[in-house]
């Protein structure tokens, strides 16, 4: 499974940087807050993705034990406004592996298409650029987001400097 893959060593990453991270919070959070998403580009550029720790609530960055486990973005291809697969597939698959959860269509506007799932306690923003996963992630959604991975963009491992962020 290469999304557990992913965050895995994305974690063992982040946990290897504990003492620094921790200093860094105490001294100037916002240093901390690059440093940690610093960890998570050089883990997702193996796979040829960015990924980023986002932190929605101010005071959850002083949460350790969350990094890497929630509250995840993985960007792909910067202009694709379509997906790679049909919409309604991956409709299907979410409610197949996750079964009772709220499907909406989002973001649909100039051209782009985009899926918004929301279960108990979480939501997952699926578009045809980007992968964000708001709230814990459990067994469920961890299958789940690797078939999104996998089938949807295409994601393999040793694919390192494959991301191209023209926009930096």
């Amino acid at each position: 499974m290469i999304f557990l893959h992913i965050i895995s060593t994305l974690q063992k990453e982040l946990k290897s940087n504990f003492a620094q991270i921790r200093f860094l919070l105490k001294k100037n959070p916002g240093l901390a807050f690059s440093t940690i998403n610093e960890i998570a580009t050089k883990v997702g550029q193996t796979y040829g993705i960015r990924l980023t720790l986002n932190f929605p609530e101010r005071d959850k960055i002083m949460d350790f034990e969350s990094y890497g486990t929630e509250n995840l973005g993985f960007v792909f291809q910067r202009n694709s406004k379509s997906f790679t697969i049909s919409r309604d597939l991956i409709k299907r698959k979410s409610l197949e592996i996750l079964d009772s959860v709220d499907v909406q269509d989002a973001y649909m506007y100039e051209g782009k298409e985009g899926v918004r799932i929301i279960g108990s306690g979480y939501r997952l923003d699926i578009l045809p650029a980007s992968l964000h996963v708001w709230g814990k992630i459990d067994e469920k959604i961890s299958r789940f987001c690797n078939w999104l991975l996998v089938n949807c963009y295409e994601v393999r491992p040793g694919v390192e400097g494959a991301f191209k962020d023209t926009n930096s």
